[in-house]
């Protein structure tokens, strides 16, 4: 009998190869898109359009929590912790998908951020850790092995590729780098 596995995913470039490790391995995985930290809305709509159309290529069931979608309170939640931004950001998607994943008797979660060579992987391991139980535990993977087909597979199938992690401190960075400040 297969393993249940809810793999929260943040964008569809990441889940490529994050998807077809896990499929070659014992697991029966349902998707879950859930990133209020992405903007503008024209973003997330992209990134979730982009996470389903793998999805479909796959063959992979996808929850998609749009009516969570609530950018405002994400901002009220990072204000005045920018320095640390990420960790909160990390945490509150994978809150949610334990949460999911316990309350739907799944036997893991993880997440397709472990398949970035741009995210904290040691912080998202021990979130994830803490957040696991007896019953739903956290599957960590170095997916970042990857990376390289993950670029050139989204391309191949016309998956939208973003330029910046998700949220406005992100996104101002990435235009900060283009201008040289």
């Amino acid at each position: 009998m297969k393993k249940r596995l809810l793999l929260h995913i943040c964008c569809g470039p990441c889940s490529i190869t994050t998807l077809k490790t896990l499929l070659g391995q014992d697991y029966e995985i349902t998707g879950l898109f859930y990133n209020p930290n992405i903007h503008p809305l024209m973003e997330y709509v992209k990134r979730r359009d982009g996470c389903l159309q793998v999805a479909e290529k796959l063959g992979i069931k996808v929850i998609v929590k749009d009516g969570e979608y609530k950018p405002q309170e994400w901002f009220r939640d990072m204000a005045f912790r920018e320095n640390n931004r990420c960790f909160h950001c990390y945490a509150r998607r994978l809150e949610r998908t334990a949460q999911i994943a316990k309350k739907g008797n799944f036997d893991f979660f993880s997440t397709t951020l472990l398949y970035s060579k741009y995210q904290k992987h040691e912080e998202i391991t021990a979130l994830g850790h803490d957040l696991a139980s007896a019953k739903t535990k956290f599957l960590y993977h170095d997916f970042r092995e990857g990376w390289q087909e993950g670029i050139e597979t989204s391309k191949e199938w016309e998956i939208y590729r973003q330029q910046y992690c998700g949220c406005l401190y992100s996104e101002n960075e990435r235009y900060q780098k283009e201008l040289g400040k």
